[in-house]
Formats: C-alpha cells, structure tokens, sequence
C-alpha cells in the first residue's frame, strides 16, 4: 500500500486531469501500482479536493456487476463510486459531447434513499461515462481510482418519486440510440434486485467510514453494456418499451 502522502499526490494528479478533460493519465505509467484500497483512498481524495472546489457528493453508484459491463471490461466487481451534483441532468437536455472524454453511456436504474435510510423513489436514468483506461490491461484499481469512469447521470424529473413498487411486474430495460434498438435486458444487475445492491454499497461504504445519506441518489448497476455515443446521437432508455428518459450530444 502507499502513504497517504502520495495518495494525496496521485489524487491532485487525478483532479488536474479531469479539469483538462484527460482523466487518468497516471495509468499510462507501468511504475504506478495500486492496491484496491490504495484506489478507494484515492477515490476519497479527488472527492474531497471537488468538494473544496464548489461541487457535492449527490449519492453513489454500484459498478462493474452486470454481465455486458463484465465481458466488456474483461473483470468483475461489484465496486463503488460517487455522484457528483454538477453532473446530474435532466431528461431531455442536449448535452456537449466535446466534454466528455470518448463519452459513453449505460441504461440502469437508480433510488432515492428516504428519510428512514430505506428506498423512497426508483427510476430508471442513462449513466454517463468517460470510458478511457490507460494501463495496459484493465483493472478494478484503475476503475476504482477513476471513480468507476462515471461522468453523470441523466435523471426523469416525471418519474423521480416513483415508488420501487411500480416496476414489480416491469420486465425489460433497453437503450435506443437514434430511434434503433442497442440492446435489451432485466432491469436489475443483481439476482436481488435493488434491496440487494443497497445493501452491498452499505456494508462497502462503511469499510470506509461512509454512510448513505437521505436523498442520496444510488445507481444500482446494470445488466446492459456500455456503449460508446457519437456528436449528433440521441440515447433514449425504456422500460418494456416506454420511453423513460432521454438525451442527446452535440
């Protein structure tokens, strides 16, 4: 494991970077190492050197479970990482492609942690990615010290109070990019659903001194892949075929 002296350093690195819209480089060093918990702390770091600067944490994702994301990235999680609330957006905004670096996308759903710490709302949302890794085979660490390459989410302000009740007998969720149909799958990564996530991130988040908070957004993974999105595309995800949430790059 490193010092915290040079975690603090490679997380400052890692803040750099993705204000100049090149995160990670650190990986294209063979000489850095890092030990998951090494990534984590790193992890930690760049969310709190964001937080000084004026953003917020808005909640968590779960990571790297669903068999398209692990046949894609050649590994398996679960692995967690933070939202942050300057890039949570609203259905049906154009966002600038040119922002993101090799911008990606993902179809899951997400809840809304309630006052009692339990599910309140659940909804699905289209994640946004910068999928770039850097080191010459793919690894959790680097997933993990590139805060699970997340770069936002895309939230339907008309379904954000839905209980998790009103999907109990949904079936499919599916990514439409420009009117045709990517890909199709459950709706949930994990065989128990939401409860199940939930409760992972909980017991993952305590390992380092971390609590869910009420109003907490959580992304609970999804079974669907990660699919790369050009200048000019619009991604539209479904629910048994009704459109839920949507937004387009230009």
């Amino acid at each position: 494991m490193m010092d915290p002296a040079s975690l603090r350093k490679l997380a400052a690195r890692q803040w750099r970077d993705y204000q100049c819209g090149m995160p990670g480089t650190i990986f294209a060093d063979p000489d850095v190492a890092l030990t998951l918990d090494d990534a984590y702390k790193i992890q930690m770091e760049f969310a709190g050197l964001r937080r000084a600067a004026g953003d917020a944490v808005a909640g968590y994702k779960v990571g790297c479970i669903g068999s398209g994301v692990v046949e894609q990235f050649g590994m398996s999680g679960p692995i967690h990482a933070r939202l942050f609330r300057s890039e949570i957006h609203t259905s049906g905004l154009a966002l600038r492609h040119r922002t993101y670096a090799n911008p990606a996308i993902e179809g899951e759903m997400a809840l809304r942690i309630g006052l009692d710490g339990g599910i309140a709302a659940a909804f699905p949302v289209i994640e946004l990615h910068q999928f770039v890794f850097r080191a010459t085979q793919k690894t959790l660490s680097e997933l993990v010290a590139n805060n699970g390459i997340n770069a936002g989410a895309v939230i339907p302000e008309h379904l954000k109070a839905a209980p998790l009740e009103a999907w109990a007998n949904a079936r499919t969720l599916s990514i439409s990019i420009n009117g045709a149909n990517v890909e199709t799958g459950a709706l949930w990564a994990m065989a128990g659903g939401a409860p199940e996530a939930l409760e992972w991130l909980r017991g993952d988040l305590l390992r380092f001194g971390e609590v869910l908070m009420p109003g907490d957004l959580v992304l609970a993974g999804t079974p669907l892949g990660l699919h790369p999105v050009q200048v000019g595309d619009c991604v539209v995800v479904s629910i048994d075929g009704r459109e839920c949430v949507d937004c387009r790059f230009e």
